[in-house]
């Protein structure tokens, strides 16, 4: 099975902003925002994603998800 992962808090390292920062640009709650970069939920609002995107500069969705083999 694959999983699918999310490589929010490695951007927000490169472009130098803290989750605290993302949650205020985004107007998304910091749970939710920890929960998203730390990959804790198992679905994602679709609006709550196109807002991190938008907030990243995010072009290519290379950038953002990586898949990997789940353990089993």
């Amino acid at each position: 099975m694959v999983e699918i992962k999310l490589r929010i808090n490695e951007l927000l390292k490169e472009k130098g902003m803290s989750q605290k920062e993302l949650a205020e640009k985004t107007g998304i709650r910091p749970a939710a925002i920890s929960e998203i970069c730390n990959n804790q939920r198992k679905s994602i609002n679709k609006e709550h994603l196109a807002k991190i995107i938008e907030t990243l500069n995010i072009s290519d969705s290379n950038e953002i998800f990586v898949l990997e083999n789940a353990k089993q």
